[in-house]
């Protein structure tokens, strides 16, 4: 059994290393900075005149590469910052670490249509939500999905992403369809994981919570993805939570290098190195499960099971499976813990909405203190804080991106040049008024009163699972997030059992809430924040 002392803190460690990986690895947005990096690497091999040659010309070259990766832009469409090569490359410092501002910049000043945000990618163009129904069935050579993930997240290096359709088909159609018979077993996996994550809180405690939390999410989507036995086995636990920590610390990492130095610089970056260990450990827990339940003929409910089932061909191999596995848990961790995170934050600041939640939660109990089918249902003025807290602190700033491969003619005849990145300006929509009256405003049951008041379509548009134009966090068409059910009923589940055992607070030094670490087109909770728990006297 997993026990506090067997999980390190390991979200604390992944900012620690962030911020020295930031202070320690070169930008490499200069010749300068290039030559340093190259010194670092080479000084052992070669003597120093001919170190100080390849380092002059891999600068030069560099620096011409810098700009060559400005792609074609479409004529006539506002680039924030400015057009010319100074500011695209200034601008593109920016993005990584002010994207929100440059995305709502943009989409006010063209009065919500097109504009381009420069990035390290290139120059994303921003598209308004008219167009989301030409795009939603474009086929995806043309309009491609994955490519922005792998790129996001430099799955060339990373090993993340897939395009194998297995999971998005067997989550669709099997989770999606058990998720009632699935949640009794995430609900006891929840009190599990909180009994070994937490500490014992009989008084005021100071939590780190999104480490915490972090655990308890590995933990219960681990019983998700393939019951108890992933769930308590240490190496899978481990394995699924640095794979996430390392894939992401990787990706921010090589992104500072040239491309074409990247496949050599692979092997300088720690995080990169540690992928494949990761991988192992998941075949080394996963193989010998599928292989019992293959000979015994054993069903079970869970994602390892039905893509057992499910796989044709290729897909069968164990050790893919095993693969998609610890890829799956990637997304599933790291959307599941942010969410809590940030609504814990949120709650501590605005502490008045914690009595009129722990009520809700309270009324829909059954008689074992579960939460069934229709109480999830019920959860209204949760689901809708849920919501409103992903408004004012989206995990994605931009959503549906996606990679054009060629000249791509839009209804209206609009034009995307090929080999651009496409996205939908998320972080803008949030804070439009003419979407969201007072957007500024925190209003927790805002999207309680709406269902109250409005049709049948209206209440849908306002679930925390909606995806539509005017709610795009779990994008949009056939590529909308298909696990966002379960991830909806995953994070009730584990703010009810916070709602009904704890009191939460900030510690006294805290006097505002804490702000969130924006990474590019990411928004994430800040790991470093401590908030005091003690366990509820009932």
């Amino acid at each position: 059994m997993m026990t506090l002392d067997t999980v390190p803190n390991i979200t604390t460690s992944w900012f620690a290393t962030m911020n020295k990986q930031a202070l320690l690895s070169p930008s490499l947005d200069s010749p300068y900075q290039l030559s340093v990096y190259v010194s670092r690497f080479s000084a052992s091999f070669m003597g120093r005149w001919h170190l100080l040659i390849l380092a002059i010309t891999i600068a030069l070259a560099a620096h011409h590469f810098e700009w060559s990766k400005k792609q074609r832009l479409a004529p006539g469409i506002l680039v924030i910052g400015g057009h010319d090569r100074q500011s695209i490359l200034k601008s593109r410092d920016r993005f990584v670490h002010d994207a929100r501002s440059m995305v709502v910049e943009g989409y006010r000043k063209t009065n919500k249509g097109m504009f381009y945000v420069p990035s390290k990618l290139g120059e994303r163009l921003m598209l308004p939500t008219k167009y989301l129904e030409d795009l939603k069935t474009a086929p995806v050579d043309k309009v491609d999905f994955v490519a922005t993930f792998f790129e996001m997240f430099e799955g060339r290096y990373t090993t993340m992403g897939s395009r194998s359709t297995l999971h998005p088909r067997v989550v669709r159609n099997q989770l999606n369809a058990n998720l009632p018979d699935v949640m009794p077993d995430v609900q006891d996996e929840i009190r599990k994981a909180f009994e070994a994550a937490w500490p014992d809180c009989d008084d005021w405690t100071e939590v780190n919570l999104v480490d915490r939390i972090t655990q308890v999410v590995a933990r219960v989507s681990s019983r998700m993805f393939g019951g108890s036995e992933l769930s308590e086995n240490d190496e899978w636990i481990q394995a699924s939570i640095n794979f996430a920590l390392d894939g992401f610390i990787g990706a921010q990492a090589i992104k500072k290098v040239p491309y074409f130095l990247r496949p050599i610089a692979q092997y300088f970056i720690p995080a990169l190195q540690n992928i494949s260990e990761h991988h192992k450990s998941a075949r080394t827990v996963a193989i010998p499960l599928l292989t019992r339940r293959e000979r015994l003929q054993e069903k079970a409910l869970d994602l390892l099971y039905w893509m057992a089932q499910d796989a044709k061909g290729k897909e069968r191999d164990q050790a893919f499976l095993a693969s998609i596995l610890l890829k799956v848990s990637f997304a599933a961790i790291h959307t599941s813990a942010a969410a809590p995170s940030q609504l814990v934050f949120d709650l501590c600041a605005m502490p008045e909405y914690i009595e009129p939640l722990r009520r809700e939660v309270e009324s829909v109990l059954d008689s074992n203190g579960m939460v069934d089918k229709r109480g999830f249902n019920s959860m209204v003025k949760l689901d809708s804080i849920m919501k409103e807290s992903q408004r004012h602190n989206p995990l994605l700033l931009v959503t549906f991106e996606r990679v054009i491969h060629e000249d791509y003619q839009l209804s209206d005849g609009f034009v995307i040049p090929a080999r651009t990145t496409i996205g939908i300006p998320t972080a803008a929509l949030n804070v439009d008024p003419d979407l969201y009256p007072d957007p500024e405003k925190y209003d927790g049951f805002r999207f309680e009163k709406i269902r109250q008041h409005g049709d049948a379509a209206t209440a849908a548009r306002a679930q925390y699972v909606a995806s539509n134009s005017s709610s795009m966090a779990f994008g949009f068409g056939r590529h909308a997030c298909p696990g966002r059910w379960f991830a909806a009923n995953e994070i009730k589940a584990i703010m009810a059992y916070l709602l009904l055992n704890y009191d939460f607070k900030f510690p006294a030094h805290v006097k505002e809430r804490p702000k969130s670490i924006p990474v590019e087109t990411q928004l994430l909770p800040d790991p470093t924040v401590k908030i005091m728990f003690r366990r509820r006297r009932q």
